[in-house]
């Protein structure tokens, strides 16, 4: 191989079509293959995201109702019944706290955490988490166990 037969990577050039807009001799000057008049037959046209021809679109025909409360907090929540499996499988002894929901995967590290009061708890537990119920903190009570606020 030397300068005389150096060729592009077969594929790689894709430059067979004509050049557009360059004069009506090119056969492809005058409109350019873009069509007469029109926003798509301007430089520096770009369709925005949901324009739909002029037509009222979709996100602004559809009614809006309600609000976000952007002071939120999302709890991430824990049935009784689950720690008592937990007790059961033999994953945690007496205390229950955000290190064993994270091991657990109950619970991401950044969660809060909400005990919730389905099932029945018959473990004495120290459980440690940001909010209880009151059927939960009851239920952690009367098995002897300890509901600790964070």
């Amino acid at each position: 191989m030397d300068l005389s037969n150096l060729k592009p990577a077969a594929g790689s050039v894709k430059n067979n079509s004509k050049r557009v807009g360059r004069g009506q001799g090119s056969g492809k000057g005058g409109t350019a293959t873009r069509g007469h008049k029109g926003a798509k037959s301007r430089s520096g046209y770009s369709k925005k995201i949901g324009f739909e021809g002029g037509q009222m679109p979709l996100q602004r025909r559809v009614p809006k109702f309600g609000f976000k409360n952007i002071n939120r907090k999302e709890y991430q929540g824990i049935n009784l019944d689950t720690l008592q499996k937990l007790v059961d499988d033999g994953k945690i002894k007496d205390i229950a706290d955000l290190d064993v929901f994270l091991n657990t995967r109950l619970a991401g590290k950044n969660d809060l955490v909400k005990i919730l009061g389905r099932g029945e708890l018959k473990a004495k537990l120290k459980v440690s988490a940001h909010k209880f119920t009151a059927t939960a903190k009851a239920a952690i009570e009367a098995a002897g166990g300890e509901a600790v606020t964070l």
